[in-house]
């Protein structure tokens, strides 16, 4: 098989164009646990796969999470699989991504800039607040998308300097907790200025922090935006891969149209020749 590698930002994937390769879609998820396990495989965040489209698009998005999970939709992969397109003859400069969770558009800025529009919030519960060990943690809760995504948004005080083990174990609980019955990519972020914020995932499906979580800030920057806590322009997100710009618009309290901008990088391109994976799937 042959694989691209990208990131967005530091989250990593491994893409496959199985408009080439024809493979089962039921081996997709043994695929992705194993090359996406760091140390034994390639290793990613995640596996994308170009499909054949049914609704229209360009094409499709299949999104695997590393354990093999099905993803909904990815921000930072769609912008990956964006210039994937592009540079493959998929799409035009401008296109269409068909994902499990809606329509996707994508537009290249430059050669390793692209915008995408991110699915429309569906679910938003400003002011909640769930229970950890007794301790209550203001939060807030975003679907992006149908089926939708799932994200909680809390603040965090001092993010920069968390304890990374005490903030693992909160995020891991927080994914987990019964509130949530779809389980919940948990965002933490911190403003540190006008339109200007620091952020950090504990990833549904990675089940660890990622380096960046492209969904994720869309669902934090529309949860400040109605809050009036940022203009929704222009929105400067730092995480520890790098920064991601949102723009959230806004009409009658809801938000109508939510971009994510940020950079990719083509990190490797090459051929799967893993033994354990041949023994797995018989691929």
């Amino acid at each position: 098989m042959n694989f691209w590698k990208m990131n967005g930002a530091g989250n990593d994937f491994l893409i496959l164009n199985n408009l080439t390769e024809r493979l089962s879609p039921a081996l997709f998820p043994q695929i992705a646990r194993t090359l996406c396990e760091r140390h034994l495989s390639v290793g990613a965040d995640g596996l994308m796969v170009v499909d054949a489209p049914t609704q229209g698009g360009d094409y499709r998005m299949r999104f695997f999470n590393s354990d093999g999970s099905v993803g909904e939709m990815c921000g930072n992969g769609a912008r990956c699989i964006c210039r994937y397109g592009y540079e493959n003859g998929l799409a035009g400069e401008t296109q269409t991504v068909e994902t499990t969770a809606g329509m996707v558009t994508g537009r290249r800025i430059d050669r390793r800039l692209y915008k995408i529009r991110l699915n429309d919030p569906t679910t938003v519960k400003l002011d909640t607040s769930v229970a950890v060990d007794g301790i209550p943690y203001p939060c807030a809760y975003v679907e992006l998308g149908n089926p939708g995504l799932p994200h909680i948004a809390v603040p965090y005080h001092n993010l920069q300097h968390a304890g990374e083990q005490a903030l693992r174990e909160l995020g891991r609980k927080l994914r987990w907790h019964p509130a949530f019955p779809k389980g919940a990519n948990v965002n933490f972020y911190e403003l540190l200025g006008e339109n200007h914020l620091y952020e950090r995932t504990f990833e549904r499906g990675v089940e660890d922090f990622t380096y960046a979580c492209g969904t994720g800030t869309g669902s934090v920057v529309t949860v400040l935006t109605l809050q009036g806590k940022v203009s929704g322009r222009q929105v400067r997100a730092d995480m520890a891969g790098g920064t991601l710009i949102v723009d959230a618009e806004q009409s009658d309290g809801r938000i109508t149209d939510l971009y994510l901008t940020g950079p990719t990088n083509i990190v490797c391109k090459g051929e799967i020749t893993d033994e354990e994976l041949n023994l797995k799937t018989g691929t």
